[in-house]
């Protein structure tokens, strides 16, 4: 009884509550998508209308338009005036186009030659003729009441030198924006500053206000003539507020229909967008959500049954299985003592398994340790004649020094002061370069400069270049890149492949290291060719194994290349290798194309 009523307390929860926080959400998505048609409805108006602004004054300063308002009874000046606007309406797609002279008498028209034409109409009566005649300018909503279409008028005076001789009017058609609201989710109106609907998807709907017409609106509209002979009549809406929404509720034809009203107003054209947003669908799909949460329910209710069903069976079951279970229990005693002494056997073997593995690891760690040390035993004795050399000359420097500044030379003591200076920072660029190579870089990736690590590098292997009389030559294209990587780690790769590269040329009459960048779409390709011998077949898939190398006994231990390899899978690039055409080994970096430049950091 209980679990029923439960169940009822629920469903009951689920229709009330349910069904109100349900409305709410789908008439929220109503309004957001109404919002989205509002902009777009007014983006589409505000550029239609922006399009022709400009023109009326451009054709007011038109020498035959200013020709004609000078001499208005001359027909040749009438004839060409009246050829002119209609090229110009032709070519711009505007509804019409028309001159008129003080008074409101239209002496010029592109409809000139037309059943309908504008020439001897008189439109002194219509504000945009009022707002130009006295030198602003003119734009007004209306129905013609010539030609009893919509439009919209721009209009501006004709000026010849300070005096006011006319006015051009460019009448706009609107017709296309409203045919293209129609079929719509959602209904669109266009309202004047006195509540009339002039533009809509609805044909029923034009001419009717939102609110009660009153004699004042009816005298001002009669007064432009905006709709002409158009039936003018009140649209039966009421309006309410819900959780901040404005809901309008419309009947028409015997039908009432809930709509979301937004609103947007255009204050330059005096106009109000409306995106009226129909509720039926959101209602509609709040109900179908509640009563599938019910059906949820339902369903939840049933497999809790069946669930309890089960378990008064599953109870059955466990009482015949318990007495199976106890001999069960007895034979897995016995078979316990068995895996007891079998298990002991295998902790045994998995202690001693991982001290051996413990032991592989730190004598891999010794060993990468080693080569380390090897790398830095071979550059040391072509760093001790790299800081020997400038201290022997520091020390015949200031020796000298001493002795002119005791003869009173002091230039030329300033001038051996001066090259003891350069050495010490000659010296102390090459230590700064070993201290940054030596030290283990952070795991960052940032922006590196391609040409600071190239050159940080060629001061490196500048002694193993020299010792191995080899030249490098670098092309790094005709723009500085930039590339996603490590600058330290990078400059470790280059490095270790340059320094392979002296070793196979070392002997050789071609000596020539060739390092070249360029940049391929979102890539960076960086290539370093040696003139050597090539890397053999038979070992090309093995060059990146750890310990494998192909140099002599006691000169390496393999782990260059496959450090390199590894250190540019981590910057997320490639690193491969193949023999050239015309000899030697071609190693090939592939990263990916950075912005800005940094460097990494050392720890």
């Amino acid at each position: 009884m209980l679990p029923g009523l439960v169940l009822a307390a629920l469903a009951l929860a689920i229709a009330v509550f349910g069904g109100r926080l349900a409305s709410r959400i789908y008439l929220d998505e109503a309004a957001a998508r109404g919002q989205t048609t509002l902009r777009l409805a007014v983006a589409a108006l505000s550029g239609h209308m922006s399009r022709f602004e400009p023109l009326p004054q451009l054709v007011a300063d038109h020498d035959d338009i200013k020709d004609l308002v000078s001499d208005p009874d001359n027909p040749a000046l009438r004839a060409r005036a009246n050829d002119y606007l209609k090229e110009i309406n032709a070519l711009l797609k505007s509804s019409d186009i028309y001159v008129m002279i003080p008074g409101g008498d239209t002496i010029a028209a592109s409809n000139h030659d037309l059943p309908i034409s504008f020439v001897g109409e008189n439109f002194a009566y219509r504000p945009y003729y009022q707002n130009a005649i006295r030198g602003d300018l003119g734009r007004f909503f209306a129905l013609g009441t010539t030609s009893l279409k919509r439009g919209y008028y721009f209009s501006s005076p004709i000026r010849i030198g300070m005096e006011i001789r006319g006015v051009v009017v460019f009448k706009v058609d609107i017709d296309a924006i409203e045919a293209s609201w129609k079929g719509g989710e959602d209904e669109i109106i266009v309202t004047d500053p006195e509540g009339i609907i002039f533009m809509s998807g609805r044909p029923e709907w034009l001419y009717a206000s939102l609110r009660p017409l009153t004699d004042a609106n009816i005298d001002k509209t009669e007064a432009s003539r905006r709709y002409a002979n158009a039936l003018l009549h009140t649209l039966s809406a009421t309006r309410t507020s819900e959780d901040g929404r404005v809901l309008m509720r419309i009947a028409d034809q015997g039908n009432s229909r809930e709509f979301i009203e937004l609103a947007e107003a255009m204050p330059a054209e005096g106009w109000t967008v409306r995106v009226l947003a129909d509720t039926a669908s959101a209602h509609a799909q709040a109900l179908t959500a509640v009563v599938s949460a019910l059906l949820a329910l339902g369903l939840a209710a049933l497999g809790g049954a069946i669930v309890l069903q089960r378990r008064g069976r599953l109870a059955e079951r466990l009482l015949m299985q318990r007495t199976a279970q106890q001999e069960l229990e007895r034979r897995v005693e016995e078979r316990t003592a068995d895996l007891a002494l079998v298990n002991t056997r295998l902790e045994t073997e998995v202690i001693e398994r991982r001290t051996a593995e413990q032991q592989l690891r730190q004598t891999q760690a010794d060993l990468i340790q080693a080569g380390k040390l090897a790398a830095l035993g071979q550059m040391s004795a072509a760093l001790s004649h790299e800081f020997n050399q400038p201290l022997a000359a520091v020390k015949t420097y200031a020796d000298n020094a001493a002795l002119l500044i005791e003869r009173n030379r002091i230039e030329e003591a300033r001038d051996n002061v001066s090259r003891i200076s350069s050495l010490a920072d000659r010296m102390a660029a090459i230590s700064r370069h070993l201290r940054n190579f030596a030290r283990k870089p952070n795991q960052k990736l940032g922006s590196v400069a391609l040409d600071e690590v190239v050159r940080d590098t060629e001061e490196i292997v500048a002694w193993r270049l020299k010792a191995a009389d080899a030249m490098l030559i670098i092309d790094l294209g005709p723009t500085p890149l930039a590339v996603k990587a490590g600058s330290v780690r990078l400059q470790q790769v280059l490095v270790n492949i340059i320094t392979n590269a002296a070793d196979a040329v070392e002997t050789l009459p071609d000596r020539r290291i060739e390092l070249i960048a360029r940049r391929s779409g979102g890539k960076v390709s960086i290539t370093v060719r040696d003139h050597g011998p090539g890397v053999p077949a038979a070992v090309a898939d093995r060059i990146f194994d750890p310990f494998f190398s192909t140099k002599g006994v006691g000169k390496g231990l393999g782990l260059g290349l496959s450090i390199s390899y590894n250190i540019v899978k981590d910057f997320g690039g490639s690193l491969g290798v193949v023999n050239h055409p015309e000899g030697g080994a071609l190693f090939t970096i592939e990263l990916d194309l950075a912005r800005m430049t940094v460097r990494e950091a050392a720890e």
